[in-house]
């Protein structure tokens, strides 16, 4: 174990408490990262206790470079908007500032089921617009069937595969932060629960629980190893340990939404060479996008058609672009 590296964390998340608590409007937030730095402070010191048993001196702290850049960012942003960077160095309490899930966060972890089917009908208008656009500034510049079909299917299997492995680096790297955090948890856990067990009634204080109560549910919740490594995860760092979400699963079902998305515009084309076919295609694409801003509309609690339309137009705003786009690159050509 490095005594060295953990004293320096536990003196580090002290400096950045101190600057979040001179930073913080809200009172109750700005005494909970004041009892947070002294608790710092206080498990700084147990690991200065351990260096001194190994017969080494105890350095001065000084605050990388890393830190004063995150201190300028806590001064210029304030705290909600660095929740992750801050949990990425050892700040606790971030769930404080935790928001409802959005649909970006939605798309990108995929934790429920209602997320999930957001995730997946994001994924199938993000193909339908991309590949519509796609084929639509293809045939501005040229009429060749075989050409606008090679774009369609090679738009179709490359954006579906961006998106995967997008998708599947995103969560993996997202699950590793998640994992490390928890980890650091877990390690504490054993090193000194009193000093988490404070840190957790810290929280509950701040959340509005009385002292004594805080307290009271601190310690019980400590005194099972598993509750409390699962309860810290949620209220220090707003994580579920269960629902981390699974890198192969987000790749897979992100590849598979776009596909079907991509896949919609290119119907027509696969029957042969016919005048209608860009017809088909269109109305086949306008359909499709106003039945997914209808879906939407399912998260948002707003007007159905009026979710449906304004998808519709926004379908149809990047479709005339690229069109306009491709005959004038067409025409230069």
């Amino acid at each position: 174990m490095d005594f060295f590296e953990n004293w320096y964390e536990e003196k580090r998340s002290a400096y950045l408490y101190r600057v979040l608590a001179i930073r913080e409007t809200n009172e109750t937030r700005k005494k909970l990262f004041n009892e947070l730095a002294e608790l710092a402070t206080r498990q700084a010191e147990i690991w200065e206790r351990e260096i001194k048993k190994s017969n080494q001196p105890i350095p001065e702290f000084h605050p990388d470079f890393r830190t004063h850049i995150v201190k300028a960012l806590i001064q210029w942003f304030g705290t909600k908007p660095l929740r992750f960077i801050l949990s990425a160095m050892k700040i606790r309490g971030m769930s404080m500032f935790a928001e409802p899930t959005n649909h970006h966060e939605n798309r990108h972890r995929g934790l429920t089921a209602a997320g999930n089917l957001r995730a997946a009908v994001f994924g199938v208008n993000d193909g339908i617009v991309s590949n519509m656009s796609l084929i639509l500034g293809v045939a501005g510049a040229t009429t060749n069937l075989h050409f606008i079909l090679l774009s369609g299917v090679a738009g179709l299997l490359a954006g579906a595969c961006s998106m995967g492995a997008g998708e599947y680096v995103s969560m993996r790297s997202q699950r590793e932060f998640f994992e490390y955090q928890i980890e650091i948890e877990r390690n504490e856990l054993e090193e000194y629960p009193e000093e988490e067990a404070a840190e957790l009634a810290a929280i509950y204080r701040a959340r509005g629980i009385p002292k004594e109560d805080a307290e009271k549910l601190a310690q019980v919740l400590i005194s099972d190893p598993e509750k409390a490594l699962a309860t810290l995860a949620r209220e220090e760092l707003g994580l579920n340990p269960n629902e981390l979400g699974s890198p192969w699963g987000a790749a897979i079902s992100s590849f598979i939404s776009f596909a079907i998305g991509a896949f919609i515009p290119l119907i027509p084309f696969l029957f042969g060479d016919y005048r209608w076919n860009f017809l088909i295609s269109t109305v086949l694409t306008g359909i499709t996008l106003f039945c997914i801003g209808t879906v939407l509309s399912l998260f948002t609690n707003r007007s159905a058609i009026r979710s449906g339309l304004r998808m519709l137009l926004i379908g149809a705003g990047a479709g005339i672009l690229t069109y306009v786009i491709g005959h004038l690159f067409g025409a230069v050509v």
